[in-house]
């Protein structure tokens, strides 16, 4: 910390509360990695607080931000402008600071895209199911549509105005064949028959019933690449059948690890350095 000074850049994550966040240890530890003068600090922030703490990035020269529960959607109107995905998102999770000009980016569903990819199962023009319609499933769905469109994109959810929102909000924005639907045993069987990524997004499998899952271990087949958004455990028992069943599997980590890449290149113009920031992760998780 002795190298601080009135020319570090400064990185931070605002949220109500932060005390949990492994973002100042993955991030410092990058900044560190690629020796840059940069520094990420973290901000409890209360709803009310959030205006003023926004104007506060400007005055201060803050470099950048990560914005974490509850600011994702009340963020978004204070920045100066908004990438695309993140319009059709609805919330943004990120910000750049270019001198003094905000910009809001949502990287969760480019983690999840980065994730994929780098799994070899680049859903461009491929077969995709997703399970949820919720604020997960909206942020993956949507940044896939725009930036790597499938040839078809099967939701399948449990709130109806939701999921119909959902459908058509991808419809107007993105560039996959979208198709909605209800979510059951019967639905999810029909969309894998064909599915070439099963993208899981509910909250089912997570610690501590980590037991469950919506998926029935026969519906799974091996040309399927399935992605559990879930990463406590790392290994839900979705994945656990996958691996079972012969599938590719893309654990959540990978996407909470994509994020955090995504972040760190935009506000450094460097790439990011993976390895050091899988390690934080799998020491902390």
């Amino acid at each position: 910390m002795s190298r601080i000074t009135a020319k570090t850049s400064v990185c931070a994550i605002f949220g109500h509360p932060v005390g949990h966040s492994l973002s100042p240890a993955i991030h410092n530890a990058a900044f560190e990695a690629r020796d840059l003068d940069f520094v990420y600090v973290a901000h409890d922030v209360t709803p009310d607080e959030l205006p003023a703490a926004m104007a506060g990035i400007r005055a201060l020269g803050y470099r950048g931000l990560s914005i974490t529960i509850p600011h994702k959607s009340t963020a978004l109107p204070l920045v100066d402008e908004v990438d695309l995905t993140a319009q059709g998102i609805g919330c943004i999770n990120t910000v750049v600071n270019d001198a003094g000009h905000l910009k809001g980016f949502n990287s969760d569903g480019r983690g999840a895209l980065h994730a994929l990819v780098a799994a070899r199962a680049n859903p461009e023009g491929k077969r995709v199911v997703v399970l949820g319609s919720g604020g997960a499933a909206r942020a993956i769905a949507m940044t896939l549509a725009i930036e790597a469109p499938p040839t078809e994109l099967v939701v399948l959810g449990i709130v109806p105005d939701e999921l119909g929102q959902l459908a058509a909000d991808l419809n107007e924005r993105g560039k996959a064949r979208v198709r909605a639907g209800e979510l059951n045993d019967i639905s999810i069987r029909a969309a894998l028959t064909t599915a070439d990524i099963l993208i899981q997004t509910t909250p089912v499998g997570m610690h501590p019933r980590t037991d469950a899952s919506l998926v029935a271990p026969d519906a799974l087949r091996p040309e399927t690449t399935v992605f559990d958004a879930v990463y406590n455990p790392r290994r839900t028992k979705l994945l656990r059948d996958a691996t079972a069943a012969g599938c590719s599997i893309v654990e959540g980590m990978e996407m909470f690890l994509g994020q955090a890449a995504v972040q760190f290149e935009l506000w450094t113009g460097q790439r990011a350095p993976a390895e050091v920031m899988r390690q934080i992760v799998e020491e902390r998780l």
